[in-house]
């Protein structure tokens, strides 16, 4: 459950009857996917949970448990990783005793630097570091991190020339394209900066090009209680922007088709991967960024 709290309905429609509500971080089973009929709605994808009833898709996370088989030799730049479980408690110290620092989130991405044995339970924790807080680390068990590889972080199309590759983000449809020439390759749809309580955040139009880039990033700003935010491990982050305008992955939300974001462009987290490979510039599996003053052209309109 990514939001506060959720409802289920007895039918997949805000118009059936409430019979339960769950709250947030609890993970429940996705038995079956189901489309409404209220076929003006921007999102008409329902989730079946058990028996119990239909949960609208937009407030949950989709996620896998998957464990994963320590390793304990990295390289000295460190090495990429995501989170392979719903959600897990990164803590101060390499221990279950530890204060807790952040709770990281399942396909967020984060740069561990080396594996430490806590050796009262023998359980092998990771040394994660943070690009925000410079000098700061924290510890999460190694079971629940994937180590990515080389492989998977490899270039899409290298063999298209930049000046061929175009995304067109359309904001009235809020619908990306990804061109090769003329030809679309990859659609999806975003959720592109809205209007709060504490003012406007839209995405700005124009024309960009995605010169910075990080598979990581701790991003935090405002007052958590009025609107702020504070997410560590922000997947595949490509900046169009000095003042921070991107896209990226997110885990806090599945809604998309609707203005949600403070202004960057909110992708799936898969969605987001396939795009920070198929741009330029390239990001080398060693590297926690890159920023050049060349990238794949953007052009933002109504």
């Amino acid at each position: 459950v990514a939001e506060r709290s959720i409802q289920l309905y007895n039918k997949p429609s805000f118009d059936g009857e409430t019979v339960k509500s769950y709250w947030r971080d609890i993970v429940l089973p996705i038995t079956g996917i189901h489309i409404s009929e209220d076929e003006q709605a921007y999102n008409r994808v329902w989730y079946e949970v058990g028996a119990e009833g239909y949960a609208y898709s937009g407030n949950i996370q989709p996620v896998r448990t998957v464990l994963n088989k320590p390793i304990f030799e990295f390289p000295e730049e460190g090495a990429l990783v995501e989170i392979s479980v719903p959600y897990t408690d990164a803590r101060e110290a390499p221990s279950v005793d530890s204060k807790l620092a952040y709770r990281l989130y399942y396909e967020t991405t984060h740069w561990v630097m080396d594996a430490v044995v806590d050796e009262e339970t023998q359980k092998v924790w990771y040394r994660l570091i943070d690009d925000k807080w410079k000098g700061e680390s924290y510890y999460v068990q190694a079971s629940h991190i994937r180590v990515m590889s080389a492989e998977e972080l490899s270039p899409i199309s290298p063999d298209v020339p930049n000046f061929q590759k175009y995304i067109e983000v359309r904001l009235a449809s809020q619908l990306f394209i990804a061109y090769e020439g003329r030809n679309p390759v990859y659609a999806a749809r975003v959720a592109t900066g809205a209007r709060f309580s504490t003012g406007k955040y839209y995405t700005p139009q124009g024309r960009f090009f995605t010169y910075h880039k990080r598979p990581s990033r701790h991003m935090a700003a405002g007052d958590i209680a009025s609107n702020g935010y504070d997410l560590p491990g922000v997947p595949w982050v490509i900046y169009i922007t000095e003042s921070g305008i991107s896209f990226h992955g997110t885990y806090w939300h599945n809604d998309y088709g609707n203005p949600r974001s403070h202004g960057c462009i909110n992708l799936a987290p898969q969605t987001a991967k396939w795009l920070f490979r198929w741009t330029m510039p390239t990001v080398p599996p060693e590297k926690q960024f890159v920023y050049e003053y060349t990238g794949t052209h953007v052009e933002i309109i109504k």
